[in-house]
């Protein structure tokens, strides 16, 4: 897997590529908590060229989010479709996150909040 991590207007970006899966959550996850944890407020996680996501991934999300709050920041997603929309909906994952539509909109939104 591959991440690329990036800043766009003052907001951090995270674009995982490939699965995130049992084999590259722990990766992912140490990546954007270390992000965050090095004063990243703001982030949004591109999850458009993800093909899997496992409930390993969940987890490395719920984390991450979870500092996020602790440190005052936000955190939210886009990118997120077919088969990771439908992992999402089955998962009930929809409601834990802010998921927005487009990049360009996810970091309005992760912006202005």
């Amino acid at each position: 897997m591959e991440i690329l991590i990036g800043e766009s207007e003052g907001v951090s970006t995270v674009e995982p590529k490939g699965r995130i899966d049992s084999v590259t959550a722990r990766e992912f996850g140490d990546r954007v908590c270390e992000l965050i944890r090095s004063g990243a407020k703001r982030v949004v996680i591109d999850l458009a060229n993800i093909a899997y996501i496992s409930s390993a991934g969940f987890r490395a999300l719920l984390i991450a989010g979870k500092l996020a709050e602790e440190t005052e920041g936000k955190l939210a997603l886009c990118g997120v479709v077919g088969e990771v929309q439908r992992l999402f909906d089955i998962s009930a994952f929809t409601t834990a996150f802010q998921i927005y539509p487009t990049r360009e909109e996810c970091i309005a939104k992760v912006r202005s909040a």
